[in-house]
Formats: structure tokens, C-alpha cells, sequence
């Protein structure tokens, strides 16, 4: 009777062997290589947060051959550097079915390191969820949590499930505690704006928002809300850019948010979803509390100004 441990072995190595000859060593730090991921013709994604010049960037191709990369753009919201190189016939990677990955599920991170060549982890995909905006301000369009190993170069690494099908490239720039997949959606997506423009548009509105609870009168009275309903909720304007433009469309400090576009908000992430890059340039109709009354502004949504990662 054959030894499943031993079947187990054998099939982690090939799908390790497979996924890895889609995968490179990115130099482009001054100590450690990161990883990328060959994921169309010509083009190498891995995480931004590793990108620490944009100039002299070199890539290890699985042929082990060295080759110049030219960094076509970068996302720090969601940690996604894109390069351009020439990788021949290298294989590109193919993802899963978006949907098809759970908690619980097994999954390898298949990293490149300049001297050593392919690394394996393997742990189990600890949390996947729905949408997830990243502290940088960008969307994911799963949460996929990694209990696997923080070895160096890591990030860009190749996250595979057990078939070696692409669950997304791995980072620990997004998390402090843990390893993240990004995943493939949200490069595809990210991937083709940044070849289109070099960079991701973020809305933003230019204010600072913290949640507060409403007192149940005011939910009454002004927002027409029945006794008894859930306690309310909203978000008091800490602070205002002069020049942005919440700014420019008349709010000021000690508003309180309660509704865009009439849809409630009672935290930042309600906030975030309507700051995509669709968004930059257009009308957002703001509910707002002033001295107990009621009251709308149009604010243009503007596009956050880029800053280095």
C-alpha cells in the first residue's frame, strides 16, 4: 500500500517545480531579493512595498538568466508593483476561480531568491472573506489571511493552491501581523491601470473622520428613523483641507456625516466605497448634521494626491 505522506511529498514538489517556473527574484532593495510573477507577456508583478528604487531594477528569469526590468507602475494601496521585462518563453501563471478559494484550504507560497533559486512554504489559507480596504487607503477584492511562514522574500511570492492554479502573490506589506494573498482579481485590475497610467486613481474628499453614536432624538427627528430603531451612527469631521474637497464644497470641522448619496455611513470603510478611482471627478451628494439641523453639500470627488510608498 503506497504511503500517502510519501504521495503527499511527490505532488508538493511538482506543483512547487510547476509554479515556480513562473516566478522571479525582483532586485530591487539593497539587501534581500523579493519574488514576482510573470502574469502576462512582458509583465512582472510582486508587492510595491519591496520596490526601493524604480531605476537599475534587475529580475532573475527562471531560466536563471539576469534581465533589466523597467517599472511601469505602482499601487502602495494595495501593494501591487507592475514591470515590464522581456521573459521569452517563460510560462505565465494561470489563477483559480476566484471563489474557489476557502478557509481552511492548503496553499504554497513559491518564491524566487537571487542566489538560492525557488523557495516553498506551505500553511493554509486561514481567513477568506468578502471585499477588504487595505490601511493604505486601496481595495482588495477578497481578504485572503495566510498561515504561512514570514521567510525572506516572501512578498511577491506565487500563492497556489494545491493544484498549483495562482491564488494571488503574497505580501506582508498590508498586514503587521500576518501574510496576505492579493488576490488575482485585484491584479488583474490594478495591473491594467497601471500599464494604462502609471498609477491608481484614489478618490478623496479631504477630511478626517472619526465614528460617533447619534443621539436617538435627532435620529427621530431628522432622519426620519421610527422609535426603536438600531442605534445610529455617524461620522464627525475632525479635520478639513482648506482646498479639498469637502473643504472647497462648504464642510467644516464638528459636521457630522450620516449619509452619501443616501446610502448611511456610519464608519470609514462605508466611506471608501464610494472613493474608487470610477469615482474621481464626479458629484457626491453628502448628508450632513450642523448644530442638530439637517443639510446637504455636493462635494467633487477629488484624486488623492500621490505620495512615495
Amino acid at each position: 500500500m503506497e504511503n500517502p505522506l510519501i504521495a503527499l511529498s511527490i505532488e508538493l514538489a511538482a506543483t512547487a517545480d510547476k509554479a515556480g517556473r513562473s516566478v522571479v527574484a525582483v532586485n530591487a532593495r539593497w539587501r534581500n531579493s523579493s519574488s514576482g510573477v510573470i502574469w502576462r507577456k512582458d509583465v512582472i508583478v510582486t508587492a510595491d512595498h519591496t520596490i526601493r528604487r524604480e531605476e537599475e531594477i534587475r529580475v532573475t528569469l527562471p531560466d536563471g538568466r539576469a534581465a533589466a526590468a523597467e517599472l511601469a507602475g505602482r499601487d502602495p494601496g494595495t501593494d501591487l508593483a507592475v514591470l515590464k521585462v522581456e521573459t521569452t518563453a517563460a510560462p505565465i501563471a494561470r489563477p483559480t476561480a476566484p471563489d474557489s478559494v476557502k478557509t481552511g484550504n492548503l496553499a504554497l507560497a513559491i518564491g524566487r531568491a537571487e542566489q538560492i533559486g525557488v523557495n516553498a512554504a506551505m500553511g493554509v489559507v486561514s481567513n477568506a472573506s468578502g471585499p477588504w480596504h487595505t490601511w493604505r487607503g486601496g481595495k482588495l477584492d477578497r481578504f485572503l489571511r495566510l498561515d504561512i511562514g514570514l521567510y525572506p522574500g516572501v512578498s511577491g511570492a506565487a500563492v497556489v493552491d494545491v493544484e498549483g492554479k495562482l491564488i494571488g502573490i503574497a505580501t506582508a506589506g498590508l498586514s503587521r501581523t500576518s501574510l496576505l494573498a492579493i488576490p488575482a482579481a485585484t491584479i488583474d485590475r490594478v495591473t491594467d491601470e497601471l500599464l494604462r497610467q502609471g498609477h491608481v486613481a484614489h478618490g478623496y474628499l479631504g477630511i478626517g473622520l472619526q465614528p460617533i453614536a447619534l443621539p436617538e432624538h435627532l435620529m427621530r427627528t431628522k432622519l426620519e428613523l421610527p422609535p426603536g430603531s438600531a442605534p445610529g451612527a455617524g461620522l464627525i469631521v475632525l479635520s478639513v483641507e482648506p482646498e479639498g474637497p469637502a473643504g472647497q464644497a462648504g464642510v467644516v470641522i464638528g459636521d457630522v456625516l450620516v449619509a452619501l448619496e443616501g446610502t448611511p455611513v456610519t464608519g470609514t470603510d462605508d466611506v471608501q466605497e464610494f472613493l474608487s478611482g470610477d469615482h474621481v471627478g464626479k458629484p457626491l451628494k453628502a448628508s450632513l448634521l450642523r448644530g442638530g439641523e439637517l443639510m446637504e453639500k455636493t462635494i467633487t470627488v477629488g484624486e488623492r494626491p500621490r505620495r512615495r510608498s
